[in-house]
């Protein structure tokens, strides 16, 4: 038996990080801070209590308790892994979350595993310990119904996603994002200065809500602004407490349910809408209902393209700006690149404004024409992606890499563990496109070495969609606009911007918030 005082460090440090948290909750109550400091107490008197079993396969159990370990999983979930990864000597661990076992594993032949066998499920690994997105579940809707709707959803998820962005969907609808964006850079003037990861954000998030709904929600502008509202209250409730204790009616957990059931019932209203209209449309919901499917895995589909479209392609337009402002060849030569893209297949004359010109663009050039563009969101996609992906082993015992995964067991892999991997990729933290070219081909030293788009039989569904948005960002900015990166005071910041690698879901950088300074160009060119 360990001694109680062997863990009153991770105590102490627990404690801390705890009260930290609570204090930058702005609208936390007494009842929350009071739960986190009872939450403390029972993990150190566990602790107490804990002894490391010596496990008879080669996996590691970590010592120590179960609840300071899901803490610290949930809080800091990159340094946890890491370091638990250090102190197993680099051997698989297992821990528990609650009731749920984990085992994270690491290496190439793990990898090829984890992304190909056929019985782990992301649906359930993503829902149940990752959280961010709302969930069916939250609401009335099952106990009403009597049916796994949010189950529903998630099975059939992926064949829905292919519908909504085939090529002649996108190719329709490519003038209309176009259109928005300009609408929303507008607003942003002649000159000034913006935080990407709000202003960037925005343009992803009008233009992911016109390929998940429709024209009547894409434009009315006070809808938009509702359904923005309450996606942000939702991801900003996704706290440690609330995944540890989605059952805790803790002021966050409610906050969330309620802008779950806000979200719910409005885009249920333009569902209604739609279905209701005496003239059926092209748009993705009217697509949905052709379908078959029910206004309510109509809803929860909306939700889940929302959900996972935002956050990542707009995680990916900020930081890939962020490092062409600070590399100033490969801004160049994407600028150059998308500037004889235009010059070479713009269909309606240079008398039209730049978004128009754009726009007669024929998709297929987009994907196919270029090739700069695509390493620069390819090396932005390495660099900043190291979250670590989670899968549920969902049918009978399963064997990865040596180790029995048991059905209902979690696996978890760190995409750093290829991403960031030295013995895979020169100088790992630096951005260098020309990784990728003829003759260095850094990424195909190791089986899965990039995961960006997903890999194996979890592919990204929506890569198309969110290779041309952020193509679209980066060619409306770098065209449209002259800027620079710049720190609080105005100045080309001493350090550069590196991405939170604890934040899995928003990625923003670390320490001071940096801006793009910005000034349009004349389009006379």
């Amino acid at each position: 038996m360990s001694a109680p005082n062997s863990s009153i460090g991770s105590w102490q440090s627990l404690l801390s990080r705890a009260m930290d948290w609570s204090s930058a909750s702005t609208d936390l109550s007494v009842i929350n801070c009071s739960f986190a400091l009872a939450f403390c107490f029972l993990a150190y008197t566990l602790s107490s209590y804990n002894t490391n079993s010596k496990s008879a396969d080669r996996v590691y159990e970590l010592p120590g308790s179960s609840l300071i370990h899901a803490w610290f999983f949930f809080y800091r979930r990159f340094d946890f892994i890491q370091k638990k990864f250090k102190e197993s000597g680099g051997r698989p661990f297992r821990f528990k979350v609650l009731q749920h076992r984990i085992i994270a594993i690491s290496g190439e032949k793990a990898r090829q595993a984890f992304f190909s066998e056929a019985t782990l499920s992301l649906s359930q690994g993503y829902r149940i310990l990752t959280g961010g997105s709302p969930d069916l579940k939250d609401l009335e809707l099952e106990r009403i119904s009597g049916k796994d709707l949010q189950r529903e959803v998630d099975e059939t998820f992926v064949r829905k996603i292919l519908s909504l962005v085939r090529r002649d969907r996108i190719a329709d609808t490519l003038p209309s994002l176009l259109d928005d964006c300009e609408q929303l850079m507008n607003n942003w003037g002649i000159e000034g200065r913006l935080n990407p990861f709000e202003e960037i954000y925005l343009l992803v998030f009008q233009m992911t809500v016109r390929m998940a709904t429709c024209r009547e929600l894409a434009e009315d502008k006070k809808a938009f602004k509702e359904l923005a509202n309450q996606y942000w209250i939702i991801q900003n409730c996704s706290t440690p407490i609330s995944l540890l204790f989605p059952w805790f009616p803790s002021p966050m957990k409610k906050r969330k349910d309620k802008a779950t059931a806000a979200l719910y019932g409005l885009l249920y209203s333009f569902v209604m809408l739609r279905r209701n209209s005496p003239r059926p449309s092209t748009d993705p919901i009217d697509l949905l209902i052709a379908q078959g499917d029910s206004d309510e895995n109509i809803v929860g589909t909306i939700m889940g393209v929302i959900f996972t479209g935002v956050i990542n392609t707009g995680i990916i337009s900020c930081w890939t700006l962020l490092y062409l402002s600070s590399n100033e060849e490969w801004k160049q030569k994407a600028e150059e690149e998308i500037r004889t893209m235009l010059d070479n297949h713009n269909l309606s004359g240079s008398a039209e404004p730049l978004h128009r010109r754009l726009a007669s663009i024929p998709l297929n050039v987009w994907e196919d024409e270029l090739p700069s563009v695509d390493l620069i969101i390819r090396e932005t996609l390495r660099v900043v992606g190291a979250a670590s992906i989670i899968r549920r082993n969902v049918q009978d015992e399963v064997v990865v890499d040596g180790i029995l995964i048991q059905r209902g067991d979690f696996l978890t892999y760190q995409v750093a563990d290829a991403h960031m991997n030295s013995a895979i990729y020169t100088d790992p933290g630096k951005f260098d496109p020309s990784r990728y070219l003829e003759g260095r081909e850094e990424d195909k030293k190791e089986t899965f070495s990039f995961l960006g788009w997903g890999v194996g039989r979890h592919p990204c569904a929506g890569m198309r969609m969110a290779k041309l948005e952020i193509k679209l960002v980066l060619s409306l900015f770098l065209l449209g606009y002259e800027y620079t990166l710049v720190d609080k005071s105005g100045k080309f910041p001493k350090t550069l911007p590196r991405p939170d690698r604890n934040d899995d879901l928003h990625s923003r950088p670390l320490g001071d918030p940096c801006y793009l300074q910005y000034r349009k160009r004349s389009e006379e060119w």
